[in-house]
């Protein structure tokens, strides 16, 4: 049996962790969808009502929220700089913001997540400066991908070729309609 003083321990161990779901009546479960917009996009209002709900939970649930939306929000403003031909200095100055919130953080998921952006920052540098990407390959891996599985058991491999080929032309794409 549990005891009312364990349960509201248990209620402060960690965002999200209450002993039970989220419920409507919990103030982090109200402005779970507010977190994830960005902050460019939301109103000042908004912003300082969001600030406010977190600052006024439990420092152990509304810090670690707090902390997490800010990190993520400097990542977003590090990637809006895509296709705006940033400078260099301007880059790292924000990624150094980034990665110092990361690295002040004791929350493992942000520590992972600076290392994801770590390991994947040369193809993140080309990306924002060229605004290229491997988007369209991707695509064309994924349908490739699809009519192989689709296809599987056929019999002959080059009809199962000629059937990937297809469905990748342009044509088939719809893309040159000859109507």
């Amino acid at each position: 049996m549990v005891t009312s003083e364990e349960l509201r321990a248990w209620s402060t161990i960690r965002p999200g962790q209450r002993g039970r779901r989220g419920r409507g009546s919990d103030p982090e479960w109200r402005i779970r969808n507010r977190l994830t917009r960005s902050a460019a996009r939301m109103s000042g209002k908004h912003v300082d009502r969001l600030v406010d709900t977190l600052e006024a939970l439990p420092a152990k649930i509304g810090a670690p929220i707090l902390t997490a939306w800010n990190a993520k929000e400097d990542l977003l403003d590090l990637l809006a700089t895509a296709r705006t031909h940033p400078n260099r200095e301007h880059l790292h100055r924000l990624l150094r913001r980034f990665y110092t919130r990361c690295a002040a953080s004791d929350l493992p998921e942000l520590h992972r997540l600076a290392t994801t952006i770590e390991t994947w920052w040369p193809q993140i540098l080309a990306f924002l400066i060229t605004g290229i990407t491997n988007a369209g390959s991707e695509g064309t891996n994924r349908v490739i991908k699809t009519v192989a599985r689709d296809a599987y058991g056929f019999r002959n491999p080059g009809n199962q070729r000629l059937r990937t080929r297809t469905a990748t032309t342009r044509r088939h794409r719809g893309h040159l309609n000859p109507a």
